[in-house]
């Protein structure tokens, strides 16, 4: 079953503020395009396994139904929820960030 991502503006806030980063303090355009190339893999490897992941272990966000992908080759990943045949992605974070008490 493949599922329809749909990213939310929250999220799209969360792309924006890394690539805003990125640009802005490592001043790397080639890190831009790694990274929204990653981005993309993401959204259609979620595409294909929305469903399948394991739901997250905090007790709060498992309850909200959330699940985790990681990029594949960058230390972001994408929080997400399945409804029906839709993945939405509410959150994006990087490793190092406390994303447990920002999705409370």
């Amino acid at each position: 079953m493949d599922y329809k991502v749909v990213v939310t503006g929250d999220a799209e806030t969360d792309l924006d503020n890394f690539i805003k980063y990125l640009i802005m303090e490592k001043g790397s355009l080639q890190a831009v395009k790694n990274v929204l190339d990653d981005y993309d893999a993401t959204i259609e490897t979620l595409k294909r396994v929305a469903g399948s992941l394991k739901l997250c272990d905090n007790p709060k966000l498992y309850k909200l139904g959330y699940r985790r992908i990681n990029f594949l080759n960058h230390r972001y990943f994408m929080m997400y929820r399945v409804e029906g045949n839709m993945a939405i992605v509410d959150n994006i974070f990087h490793d190092l960030q406390d994303y447990e008490s920002k999705m409370h």
